[in-house]
């Protein structure tokens, strides 16, 4: 589910059940031409859909950070600390094409970043282990 989908009131009725906030991270650098913004962004959308369509009805997603800037992880972290001071109970963060510093991040629940994926996991197995990732993150 989208925040924009959300008033007020469907908040306070689902806030139980939507437990879990993804925030997306584009990771542009301001140096790409829009054809390479726009495939970006369609890489992020085919990522955050690996947890969106099999998990709708428990993730939130946030408005995505599309620029890398300094200290983004740093950044991120705090989102995440004001975002389970909101009501959260799990913060996960996913990115295409972005880095991001793992260790500056100790309130983001989960980090998935596609790059760090595709070295480790055979790319028809990355819907599964995107799942498995997910899942663990609700039995801790």
């Amino acid at each position: 589910m989208k925040f924009s989908e959300m008033t007020q009131d469907s908040w306070a009725e689902l806030q139980l059940y939507l437990d879990t906030c993804l925030i997306p991270y584009t990771a542009l650098r301001g140096n790409q031409s829009p054809v390479d913004a726009t495939e970006a962004l369609e890489r992020l959308r085919d990522f955050l859909d690996l947890v969106e369509i099999p998990f709708k009805g428990r993730i939130m997603t946030y408005p995505a950070f599309h620029f890398e800037i300094p200290e983004m992880s740093m950044a991120l972290n705090t989102v995440c600390k004001q975002l389970k001071t909101s009501g959260f109970k799990y913060v996960v963060i996913m990115s295409s094409d972005g880095l991001l510093d793992k260790e500056q991040m100790p309130d983001a629940d989960l980090i998935l970043l596609r790059s760090d994926i595709i070295q480790n996991v055979e790319k028809n197995e990355i819907p599964r282990y995107v799942g498995e990732k997910i899942r663990d993150l609700w039995k801790r």
